[in-house]
């Protein structure tokens, strides 16, 4: 819990030393203390309830087990809550290019030469799991006659617990819990259920700035005219065998967010999704959603941006939401790249609404497909893969069907779906062969094997 926490905010260096330095940089560029603890005290008073309580709770289990001894956090507060709000393995941050941030940074003309590692490209393990499955299987291809959703996300040990969280005020969800947040990162609840898978969709985008020297201060191009960029220090404590000792960097940033790096003679600034209240809202709310249409008005917070969503409800609905934040962009840039910061066309544009964004959609009678075309937004597809061809959209929800039936023979020699095919229908079988009770029309397979251990 502790880790997950210093690691949010920016302190990790403070418990594992001088090597931390530099993720923990980039952790400050993007989280301000200040600010959090501003925005938490204009949150909504049933979120900062929740906040407190969760602080409350937490100190609570430190003072009655004294033998438990945080490394840095001796004691939490409520609005650190909103420095990590939703359970991703590797948020929006973490793109970021640590060895790129280093070499801006460090005193440039004595940027450390690094060899590669066995790591990966910003120094993170490799051998994380990555990747998670989901599946939703419509009433009409189960033999229950049930909604049926399989959750199989990929993590990792240390991470993520299952359990089933309860309130006095309506409460009741089933799931997977990142280790210090407060609640259910995927699971169900009486009636509905909802899982994450990482998504690709292109939603941080890279600005190139033109930076000039006017006397001691520096200026970056935007339209006509130039803007003063905004220098801050940023102070980095980290541990030594000796005690605490503190790097201070001197952090830029443009109005389109902090510099990370620099190429080609410009430096790259970055422009991601921000919303920590809104974040942590739809992250709590989902949990109580229990129709089809109460789980897509959270979603019209569009702040679940690192990931894809599979939902399934006791009505007999099923859903796939094709990532949740993508900003409107001008399709004329090629936004796999750095775009050129001077310019005002490349400002996003509206977020468009939920409805806006690549889905399926198949209720009992019915299934429909989402592929709308707005300018920089059904670009996604191309840009990352995104979703697969209308015809097979459409076909998605009955791609893996119940005992009684096989997959449709072009479905079935796709390698896409090959290997789920024997494991739904293991699952249809045995959550009426075990006899689990149905969850207000939702039947789960074995706990274990519906999160995925």
């Amino acid at each position: 819990v502790e880790t997950n926490y210093l690691n949010a905010m920016g302190r990790l260096a403070e418990a594992e030393g001088e090597s931390e330095v530099y993720r923990d940089l980039r952790m400050k560029l993007f989280i301000d203390p200040d600010a959090l603890k501003a925005q938490y005290a204009t949150s909504p008073e049933w979120l900062r309830q929740l906040m407190d309580a969760w602080a409350a709770g937490l100190n609570y289990y430190l003072y009655k087990n004294p033998r438990v001894t945080p490394r840095v956090i001796k004691r939490f507060e409520a609005w650190m809550a909103l420095s990590f709000t939703e359970g991703s393995i590797g948020g929006d941050i973490e793109r970021v290019n640590l060895r790129e941030l280093e070499a801006f940074y460090r005193n440039r003309s004595q940027a450390r030469a690094q060899a590669p590692a066995e790591e990966g490209e910003e120094g993170e393990l490799v051998a994380e799991p990555a990747g998670s499955n989901g599946f939703a299987i419509a009433p009409s291809n189960s033999a229950s006659g049930h909604a049926l959703l399989w959750i199989n996300p990929h993590t990792s040990f240390f991470f993520r617990a299952e359990l089933q969280m309860t309130s006095d005020e309506g409460l009741n969800a089933y799931g997977a819990v990142t280790w210090g947040q407060f609640f259910v990162y995927q699971g169900f609840n009486e009636t509905a259920g909802w899982m994450h898978t990482s998504s690709g969709v292109d939603n941080i985008d890279e600005y190139a700035e033109t930076v000039v020297k006017r006397g001691d201060s520096l200026f970056y191009r935007y339209g006509r005219e130039e803007r003063r960029l905004v220098a801050t220090t940023i102070a980095v404590p980290y541990q030594t065998d000796a005690g605490m000792a503190r790097r201070e960097f001197t952090a830029y940033r443009t109005h389109h967010g902090p510099i990370v790096r620099e190429a080609g003679g410009k430096w790259i600034s970055v422009r991601l999704m921000q919303e920590p209240v809104k974040a942590l809202t739809q992250s709590y709310t989902r949990t109580k959603a229990r129709t089809y249409r109460e789980f897509r008005e959270t979603m019209e917070l569009h702040t679940n941006s690192s990931n894809n969503t599979v939902f399934a409800d006791a009505e007999g609905n099923i859903a796939y939401f094709h990532a949740n934040f993508v900003p409107k962009r001008d399709p004329r840039f090629d936004w796999t790249r750095p775009v050129d910061g001077s310019n005002p066309a490349t400002e996003w544009r509206q977020q468009p609404e939920a409805r806006g964004l690549p889905r399926v959609h198949g209720a009992r009678r019915r299934e429909r497909a989402g592929h709308p075309r707005h300018p920089g937004v059904g670009e996604q597809d191309r840009l990352h893969g995104g979703l697969p061809d209308r015809g097979r959209v459409r076909q998605l929800p009955a791609a893996v069907r119940g005992p009684d039936s096989l997959p449709a023979p072009r479905l079935r020699s796709d390698t896409c779906f090959e290997p789920a095919q024997e494991p739904a229908r293991r699952a249809d079988r045995g959550a009426q062969g075990m006899g689990f009770p149905v969850v207000g029309g939702i039947r789960p397979h074995r706990a274990g094997h519906f999160l995925g251990r």
